[in-house]
């Protein structure tokens, strides 16, 4: 089967444990299946606690890293003006570089242009907590996005880097729903109605995103997919899943793993599980149709709409 996962933090590791991408302490494998094809795509993430100084260098440090990796193993590292329908029929091991939490503009807007000329495909405006931007997930009293953060909507749009609402915090959801004129996503978040959680999306925020065109990737996270961690297993990502297709989100729902960079689940290893999401959905009499769709046919169809809009 094949597979677009849109977010994970392999690349972080990469740097910051001096480990190969294709290493077998990572989550996510490089693919093995001869007859499959995979995009994934590797966010660089930017703890909160950086200042803008570091995250702006780190993000560098991961562009270089990020391409010596993929001449290293094979791994065919998409140009976002390149029709990805066609690199992902060519080549087995895709990429996208993405950015998690636009700390890493270090409050200069040139930085948006200067990201997109090296390959940034998607960014998350915050990671949890407040930057120049606006307000993450857990900042209490939030306040929404700030007059640089809109600034950065725009010009995100501009050059065609998708907005990416995970992390975001309600307010700052809106705010980008009402500024945004090209479909936004929210690369890694699941269905609040399952798992209260303030990472996840109310039904309403579902909708607004499936109404702008996006989509949402499901993360295997335990804390998110399941009240009791400790007892999160694959059967509540199928529980997310159903949720979302109850709204009508047959076109929206797609995966966006947090491999490498979560808790997983007690019966998840690695990225090789996507066959037993698969089975199980084929025991529940899901139609072939529907199960490419989560796998890869609405993420596909996201990307190339969004470069025609």
């Amino acid at each position: 089967m094949d597979i677009i996962d849109l977010h994970c933090d392999t690349l972080y590791r990469s740097i910051t444990e001096n480990l190969p991408l294709n290493s077998n302490r990572m989550e996510v494998r490089l693919n093995s299946d001869h007859q499959a094809h995979k995009l994934q795509c590797y966010a660089i993430w930017l703890p909160d606690a950086l200042s803008g100084d570091e995250a702006e260098k780190l993000f560098f440090r991961a562009c270089e890293k990020l391409n010596q990796e993929c001449s290293a193993y094979g791994l065919y590292l998409v140009n976002p003006a390149e029709a990805v329908r066609e690199a992902f029929s060519r080549h087995r091991n895709c990429a996208y570089f993405t950015v998690e939490n636009g700390l890493a503009l270090n409050g200069k807007i040139e930085n948006v242009r200067r990201f997109a000329e090296n390959g940034v495909r998607m960014m998350t405006l915050t990671w949890n907590a407040s930057n120049p931007l606006g307000d993450g997930a857990e900042v209490r009293k939030a306040s929404g996005i700030t007059g640089f953060g809109k600034k950065v909507v725009a010009e995100m749009e501009k050059y065609h880097i998708v907005v990416d609402v995970s992390h975001a915090c309600e307010k700052l959801f809106y705010d980008v729903a009402a500024a945004a004129k090209k479909p936004f996503v929210a690369s890694h978040s699941n269905a609040a109605s399952v798992t209260p959680h303030c990472r996840n999306l109310t039904d309403e925020q579902f909708l607004v995103i499936k109404q702008a065109g996006g989509v949402v990737g499901m993360n295997f996270h335990n804390a998110f997919l399941n009240t009791h961690p400790e007892n999160a297993c694959t059967q509540d990502i199928i529980r997310h899943i159903e949720h979302f297709l109850s709204l009508g989100g047959e076109d929206v729902v797609c995966f966006g793993s947090d491999f490498d960079g979560g808790t997983l689940p007690q019966d998840i290893a690695d990225s090789r599980v996507y066959h037993k999401i698969y089975d199980e959905l084929c025991r529940r009499n899901y139609k072939e149709s529907l199960i490419k769709k989560i796998f890869y046919e609405n993420a596909m169809n996201f990307f190339e709409n969004f470069d025609n809009c």
